[in-house]
């Protein structure tokens, strides 16, 4: 494997277009005042599960293409989780364009939608005010930030190695 392709630019690649189809579907929850709809929600979790799936499949599948057919686990694990951190990255700097420029008042109206939905769920003020303190200390923060990225980089993983254990193939195969 002298003449190993290089995975940087796959992983590039298809990061950057995991990232952009994550900001589409946020902002076409947006456009269509749905977010803070629990459907729109649901659809921006679909949008993000496939993805998560599709693009570590299609760039180990580019990989295997440019060497020759071959890919070793450890390969597809490191395209995997790494075109997942390049779209979260592009994703999580959206997320802080979107909630300072594009809808500053996001936070504030997310905490009331969240105070009705506890208010109605029956928990008291002092219970509804932790929760939200809670949630304030993730919003927007370098904190929440690092969570979101290592939790992107744990689904990466396991989404990556299942998909190349499935579709490696060594040299050594062959013999």
């Amino acid at each position: 494997m002298e003449n190993q392709a290089s995975s940087k630019g796959i992983i590039l690649n298809n990061g950057v277009y995991y990232g952009i189809i994550l900001i589409l579907s946020s902002l076409i929850i947006f456009a269509l005042n749905m977010h803070f709809d629990p459907k729109g929600g649901y659809f921006n979790f679909a949008v993000l599960a496939i993805t998560t799936i599709l693009f570590p499949v299609l760039g180990m599948s580019a990989f295997k293409k440019n060497n020759n057919g071959f890919m070793t686990w450890g390969q597809g694990v490191k395209i995997g989780i790494g075109i997942v951190l390049v779209g979260s990255v592009i994703g999580v700097l959206y997320q802080h364009i979107f909630t300072g420029f594009i809808e500053p008042e996001f936070y504030t109206q997310l905490e009331e939608v969240t105070r009705i939905g506890l208010e109605d769920a029956g928990l008291t003020e002092e219970q509804i005010d932790s929760q939200i303190a809670m949630q304030a200390k993730f919003q927007g923060t370098a904190i929440g930030d690092a969570v979101g990225l290592l939790f992107m980089a744990f689904v990466g993983f396991v989404v990556s190695a299942i998909v190349a254990a499935i579709k490696k193939h060594s040299e050594e195969d062959n013999y």
